[in-house]
């Protein structure tokens, strides 16, 4: 159930612009379902720096903290998350990104952490 929510994890949005440096705070909550079941949710209580790589109009991103897991029928239980994530503009309107994403495990160990990443095009219009 875990490995579903925490790939059901969105990525920051990613601007093909060049992103300005400075802290942030991120909540964000992801849920899931299998059909019409709702397996439950983790909410991420994030803080990250965000910044601007050279003078290409590429940014980068890193941010972690306490995710909050709530399997449906389940106790709740907290365990840490992070994200560190890249956007390179190609052009005016084309972008790619990237993203590496990580949960521990129940025990909050890095025992069985989940491991994550994302690739994609962003295309502006």
């Amino acid at each position: 159930m875990i490995k579903s929510v925490f790939a059901a994890t969105a990525a920051l949005s990613m601007s093909a612009g060049a992103a300005l440096a400075g802290p942030y705070v991120n909540v964000e909550a992801n849920a899931s379902w299998a059909g019409d079941d709702y397996t439950g949710a983790t909410t991420d209580f994030h803080i990250g720096y965000e910044g601007a790589i050279g003078e290409t109009g590429a940014s980068y991103y890193v941010q972690g903290g306490p995710a909050i897991v709530a399997a449906d029928g389940a106790e709740n239980s907290t365990r840490i998350s992070g994200k560190a994530g890249v956007g390179v503009p190609v052009s005016d309107a084309v972008g790619l990104y990237g993203e590496l994403s990580f949960l521990t495990a129940e025990d909050e160990t890095f025992d069985d952490l989940g491991v994550g990443g994302k690739l994609g095009v962003k295309w502006n219009f």
